[in-house]
């Protein structure tokens, strides 16, 4: 078994996770109520298509930013799981489907890297004058 496969297969669970409850929870579960549905589909939902192929095809730097790209919809969610206590559930499993993403992308970016022998500079990147 390849040693990344595990991270990538978590990335593309929590993915395609995400994009199914985020198209579930919009168009059946609690519509919005002073926006279209369609704007808000295309306001939470477009920028998940964005990385889609890159992640499909398993390159490193879409699973990088795509884990980037997850930390939004995590604060989405712990932010409405706060402020609408009648959403309350359906943003707790945002913030956990987008921890999965974030944990998977990260970690196979990670994974990539060492298999091709990218290091982090010594130091943490900070230079010392």
């Amino acid at each position: 078994m390849r040693p990344c496969l595990p991270w990538r297969v978590l990335a593309l669970a929590g993915h395609l996770g995400l994009l199914g409850w985020l198209l579930l929870w919009f168009t059946w579960l609690a519509p919005p109520r002073h926006t279209p549905v369609a704007v808000a589909l295309l306001g939470f939902a477009g920028p998940l298509l964005l990385p889609l192929r890159g992640l499909l095809h398993g390159r490193a730097y879409t699973h990088a930013w795509t884990s980037l790209l997850s930390l939004l919809y995590f604060t989405h969610g712990v932010v409405l799981a706060w402020a609408e206590p009648g959403e309350r559930t359906w943003a707790l499993v945002e913030v956990a489907l987008s921890l999965v993403l974030f944990t998977g992308a990260a970690w196979y970016a990670r994974c990539r890297a060492r298999q091709a022998g990218i290091t982090a500079p010594a130091g943490g990147g900070r230079r010392e004058s």
